[in-house]
């Protein structure tokens, strides 16, 4: 049996307005992980994430690839998702398997995961990165790749662009990306001929320090000091994050970060006001964040964090010199709000899109992405009762 091929660097987009004349094809953007999926004819499936990685063990669901294609090898590009209880894509679910190298059976059945192909780039020993796209997903589509953990999306070649961007945002997915009918695939380029249109803005970060947090947070992160490469290659700062975290989420990374700390900050130009009783860190860690804007002195507004991306590499952290006219972002909407009679503590029934979860906020501190059994736990720790709260009209 001939070894399986040497993995490869994946092809990766360019950000741009999404395109409405002809010659295009429309897919959909799954809020996942980019992987390489390798099969040889004998079953044997190897899984590497975008920067090489080999990340077969953490995904032990992808060997159904080898039982759908026996006797066929193959290189497919493609994307692995987790799904909320809505069915939606969701990042954040997906955080609980990305750090994972040998998931035991109760974290398989709490966050499966599935695998959606979109790109075919050999076959049964023939190279067909030098192909149309559209060739290449013809012959994807003959494989029949079909079941509970792998598919196929569609690929729409006669959609119109805003159209399908506005079908992403009904389904509450993250966008498009359009590809060119007759583009072939690059292997480590990042191309126009494929060009993504986010619903939702985010940007790679590196982790250059925290704060300690307060409140709730006392004994972990107040909130994360933010870096990324201009495009002279220099790492400047960007930002902070101080939402989007859950507990759990803040006692990993702080784990995580206590062995990278520093003497100093690994670069300059941090606002005095954020420098002030930081613990720096070296920046090792990848993460990512939605955003507002970017200032025009490359400042991050409103970032709310997604996580870590282990599949980046550190060094590729690059911020967006531009972003694309995509539609702005709706903001999560609070539906319903209760407090304590000083308003100290208030809790905000939270939606965005399919996805509904409850945060809580204490003074300035705010703990996200919470179920209502987190929300009476934190209360309970504090010393309040939820019937000491009361219902208010949440601001306009």
């Amino acid at each position: 049996m001939p070894p399986l091929p040497e993995p490869i660097t994946p092809m990766l987009a360019t950000s741009g307005d999404v395109p409405s004349g002809p010659g295009w094809a429309f897919e959909m953007k799954w809020d996942g992980i980019r992987a390489l999926a390798y099969t040889d004819p004998g079953g044997t499936v190897r899984v590497y994430s975008r920067n090489r990685r080999d990340v077969t063990a953490s995904y032990p669901e992808l060997h159904a690839l080898g039982v759908l294609l026996p006797g066929r090898g193959t290189v497919l590009d493609g994307e692995i998702v987790a799904r909320d209880d809505a069915g939606v894509p969701s990042f954040d679910r997906l955080q609980d398997r990305m750090h994972v190298t040998t998931p035991t059976p109760g974290l398989l059945a709490a966050v499966p995961v599935c695998f959606h192909a979109f790109d075919l780039l050999a076959l049964d020993g023939t190279d067909l990165t030098g192909r149309p796209y559209q060739q290449r997903r013809a012959r994807l589509d003959e494989l029949g790749l079909t079941g509970e953990v792998v598919s196929v999306p569609a690929a729409h070649a006669a959609a119109h662009g805003p159209a399908a961007l506005r079908a992403a945002q009904a389904a509450g997915l993250e966008g498009v990306v359009a590809k060119q009918l007759d583009s072939p695939y690059e292997p480590g380029r990042r191309s126009r001929s494929w060009i993504k249109t986010p619903l939702v803005r985010t940007q790679e970060v590196l982790i250059i320090g925290y704060t300690h947090g307060t409140g709730r947070r006392a004994g972990t992160i107040g909130s994360l000091l933010l870096a990324a490469h201009d495009p002279t290659g220099r790492l400047a700062y960007c930002g902070h994050v101080g939402t989007g975290f859950s507990d759990a989420t803040l006692r990993a990374l702080h784990a995580r970060l206590v062995p990278l700390h520093r003497a100093g900050p690994p670069l300059t130009g941090v606002p005095r006001e954020h420098a002030r009783g930081a613990i720096w860190v070296t920046p090792l860690l990848v993460g990512e964040v939605a955003y507002r804007t970017i200032t025009t002195d490359g400042r991050l507004r409103h970032p709310v964090w997604r996580g870590l991306r282990p599949d980046r590499d550190p060094t590729d952290v690059r911020l967006h010199p531009t972003h694309p006219a995509v539609p702005a972002p709706p903001a999560p909407r609070i539906d319903g709000m209760m407090q304590t009679p000083d308003g100290r503590w208030q809790v905000h029934a939270v939606s965005f899109g399919h996805h509904r979860w409850y945060r809580v906020q204490y003074d300035d501190t705010i703990t996200d992405k919470l179920h209502l059994t987190d929300v009476h736990r934190i209360l309970a720790d504090a010393g309040i009762a939820i019937d000491q709260l009361t219902e208010t009209t949440p601001a306009a």
